[in-house]
């Protein structure tokens, strides 16, 4: 994990529909732009994922229990997700590394976005 407010994306707030995120590793698509947010919490933070692009494993590691969350298509890991911090309308805040992403500028994927945190 990348130290706080040190990754490219944290402060990276580019303009709605100008593109989207990608896991690093493999390219599957992650997140839209619209989804990512101010979090303040140092690392890049989005409230939604694109439908099927990420998967959550229960996270143990630090003697604390998160959720953390990987690619969906190659296990990548991505960050964590947290939930209840009434942040955004769906209550979730992706807490995600800069060097597990890339920003991909121009056409968007026409996919539908959901939250992980429930699955």
């Amino acid at each position: 994990t990348e130290r706080p407010r040190t990754g490219a994306y944290d402060d990276f707030y580019p303009k709605p529909g100008e593109g989207h995120f990608v896991c690093r590793g493999c390219g599957n698509p992650l997140y839209s732009v619209e989804a990512k947010f101010k979090s303040g919490c140092g690392w890049p933070a989005f409230d939604k994922c694109y439908k099927g692009g990420v998967a959550t494993n229960v996270d143990t590691s630090h003697f604390m229990k998160r959720i953390e969350i990987v690619c969906a298509k190659c296990d990548g890991h991505l960050g964590h997700v947290f939930e209840g911090e009434g942040m955004t309308a769906t209550n979730e805040r992706h807490c995600v590394n800069s060097a597990s992403v890339k920003y991909i500028k121009g056409e968007v994927p026409a996919m539908e976005e959901e939250t992980v945190a429930h699955k």
